[in-house]
Parts: structure tokens; sequence; C-alpha cells
């Protein structure tokens, strides 16, 4: 279904680059059409212009090539996210949490990564510097049964061959754990 709507959507914005109007109808079992015909009564659907993205510099060429009515991008510098992804940090635990005991040394890291992950790229999480977690195409981690101390958490975002491509700022998490006895 996802696949199909994803079709349909590219053939809208390819009609409208060809200046074609689109109507969207709705048959009898419910089901939404979109079509360039006007008869049937369909309304006509209004789109959203492109979004164009300049390909990357090629080697020997003094400037990336630019595209009429879009800014430059700046290049992406370390510790920032590369494309396609504006924002990749957690957004929880908060940077300097403390971790009380009742919670017995369990954690949720929750990232924030926007646009949405791709479906070839991973993220996975370190704690201290050493992978806790394996990639996983996902934006949620559970840390469970921590002793007590203070933890540096840290994601990598891989990419469809399993290259680090980015590196959140480091989180510092304490965990207040009595001690069993």
């Amino acid at each position: 279904m996802k696949k199909a709507l994803l079709v349909i959507i590219g053939l809208l914005v390819a009609s409208s680059a060809l200046a074609t109007t689109i109507y969207r109808t709705v048959d009898s079992q419910g089901n939404v059409i979109f079509t360039d015909s006007p008869g049937g009564g369909g309304e006509p659907v209004e789109l959203a212009p492109l979004t164009v993205v300049p390909s990357r510099e090629l080697p020997g060429s003094a400037e990336p090539p630019r595209v009429e009515g879009v800014a430059p991008r700046a290049s992406a510098s370390p510790g920032q996210p590369f494309m396609p992804y504006d924002v990749f940090r957690i957004a929880s635990p908060a940077n300097g949490a403390e971790l009380a005991a009742s919670h017995a040394g369990n954690v949720q890291v929750e990232l924030t990564i926007e646009p949405e992950l791709r479906p070839d790229h991973q993220a996975r999480l370190l704690v201290n510097g050493r992978v806790s977690q394996t990639a996983m195409h996902t934006a949620v981690f559970m840390l469970t049964d921590l002793d007590r101390g203070q933890y540096v958490i840290q994601a990598e975002l891989l990419d469809g061959v399993g290259e680090i491509r980015h590196r959140t700022q480091p989180v510092t998490l304490h965990v207040r754990r009595s001690p069993a006895g």
C-alpha cells in the first residue's frame, strides 16, 4: 500500500511538471483515485512545488552545480549531520540526568532524527565509547541493569553500506542505584 501511494505521488509530481491538472475522486468502495481526467466529478488537487537538491561536487570542479531558485547549502562539517538529515541527536535522557535507584538501572534512550530515518540507514548506541547496541533501524534504545556510576552515551548514524556518517553529541548520565544487598 505504501509503495502504491509513493508511485501515485511520484506520478502526481511528474504530471505537475508537465503542467497537467490532477483530479481526486473516490469510488463506490471508498478508494481514492488520482487522474488527469476531469470527468467523474473529481476535484482538482494542488501540488506543492518540487524541492530540487543539487548533486554533490564532482572531483576537479571549482564550484558545485547551481540550481536556479535554490540557495546553496553549506557543506557538512565534522560533527554536523550529512544529507539527508537536518537533526541527529539524543533527545532523552537529557545531558546530566540522574537515574534514581527506583529505575533499577534501566533507561530508554530516544533519538531525534529529522526527517525520519531512511529505510537503508541505521543507528547504534555507544556507552562510554563502546558499541552497546548493534545497528538497528530505530530511534529508541533500551539500556538495562546499569550499575551505579557515570555513563557517556552517544549514537552513531550508519548509511546503507554500514559506514558511520554521523555521531551525536555526548550525553552524560548518572546512575544513583543502591547496591544489591
